[in-house]
């Protein structure tokens, strides 16, 4: 299969983004410094709408995802992208949104398994007493920032 990576610099720390010729695969946190161009189309496209994102000229993505996950996680993930730009759910919200009010734990790992962080707004869920919970596993400060971009 012909992957094509790119990383780039983000206000939360580098992230690389990896396609496939027709979809962006994931969007992750690395350490790498390096950041590589590229004439990948999906990847320019990607990295010019998240860096849109981070300067406050976009709030909704339009990107070929390719997700791979369970039912649930699919579930999860789509109210995700419905919560608005600028808004909070607590996990709680999500697992009635979803019609499983008892899953609430579940929708915390589903949001764990988000492979397109920022694209898909897991940093939007938090505590059901405001606090900010899980992030890139214990990366609260990056769902701070991103909650921060957006008020």
């Amino acid at each position: 299969m012909n992957i094509h990576t790119i990383v780039i610099d983000s206000p939360i720390g580098n992230l690389k983004l990896t396609a496939d010729p027709t979809q962006l695969l994931s969007v992750q946190f690395v350490e790498e410094e390096e950041c590589i161009e590229t004439d990948h189309p999906i990847l320019n496209r990607a990295k010019e709408q998240i860096l849109e994102f981070f300067r406050g000229d976009r709030r909704t993505f339009d990107l070929p995802l390719k997700i791979e996950g369970t039912v649930f996680q699919k579930e999860v993930w789509n109210i995700l992208k419905e919560i608005p730009y600028g808004e909070t759910w607590s996990y709680q919200d999500v697992a009635q949104a979803i019609q499983r009010p008892k899953a609430v734990r579940a929708v915390g790992q589903a949001n764990k398994a988000n492979r397109f962080p920022v694209i898909i707004p897991c940093h939007r869920v938090i505590g059901k007493n405001k606090t900010l919970t899980g992030y890139a596993g214990k990366q609260i400060d990056k769902k701070e920032t991103l909650l921060l971009l957006e008020r």
